[in-house]
Parts: C-alpha cells; sequence; structure tokens
C-alpha cells in the first residue's frame, strides 16, 4: 500500500465575523440600556469665608431667617403666609431695583426648608442672583 502526500493541506482559518456580530449586539445593547442622568442645579454664587468684609451692593434685598424659621427682608420682619406671598414681599423690596441681588443670612439651626422657600420666592418672582452670606471662623 502506497500512501501518497496530499496534493493541499487545508490550514485551519480563524473566523472573525461571528465574533464582530456578536460585539456589535453586545454595544447596541449597553449603548440602549445605559440611562444618562442630568441633574438639575441652581446657579447659586456661594462666598467664600474671608476675613475682610465685603462691599455692600446697593441692589441687594437681605433676608434672614432665624433658628425658628421667622423672616426678615431688609431688616423689617415679614410673616410667612406661604412662597407667592414671601415672593411678593421680595418684589416690593426690590420695586426700584434693576437686577436685585437676594442675600440669604440664615442661622446655622435654621430649617433647611425656611432657605428653600427663599429660593423658591426669588425664583418665582424672578430673581436669578442668589448669594449666601458667611462668617469667619473664629480663631
Amino acid at each position: 500500500m502506497r500512501f501518497r502526500p496530499r496534493a493541499f493541506r487545508e490550514e485551519p482559518e480563524i473566523n472573525f465575523i461571528p465574533l464582530i456580530d456578536v460585539l456589535l449586539v453586545i454595544l447596541i445593547f449597553l449603548m440602549v440600556s445605559t440611562t444618562y442622568s442630568r441633574y438639575a442645579e441652581l446657579k447659586i454664587n456661594l462666598p467664600t469665608a474671608e476675613a475682610e468684609r465685603q462691599q455692600e451692593r446697593q441692589d441687594q434685598i437681605d433676608v434672614a431667617v432665624d433658628a425658628n424659621g421667622r423672616y426678615s427682608i431688609n431688616r423689617n420682619p415679614t410673616p410667612f403666609d406661604g412662597v407667592e406671598a414671601l415672593g411678593a414681599q421680595l418684589r416690593r423690596a426690590g420695586a426700584n431695583m434693576k437686577e436685585p441681588v437676594v442675600v440669604i443670612s440664615a442661622d446655622a439651626k435654621a430649617p433647611h426648608q425656611s432657605v428653600i422657600h427663599i429660593m423658591e420666592a426669588a425664583r418665582i418672582v424672578g430673581y436669578g442672583r442668589i448669594t449666601f452670606t458667611t462668617q469667619a471662623a473664629t480663631k
């Protein structure tokens, strides 16, 4: 018996097409299933605590909140009858100002909701410039 060598030898080949198909399906699945979060932000200029006193602005409305949640606009006590009423008080306080800055001075123990009420009232009235006061730490 005589064995002849084959005229050609089959080389094993790697087929990449199914691999690429699977990778594309995985990529499309990840793109579709990923959610992109958008965070709603309030544009607020937060001051830094410095030892030097900031200059007084001419067009500013000072709003203070004490630890019990009582409000004061430009050093006049203001009862809280709702966000719309607080907005009307802010509008009266800034009636002759071009673009007033609402300066919020809140006690460290003031309820967080009290500050949110002021910010919401300023938004309703259309005052977009809001800042907070701080005090320097004592040594």
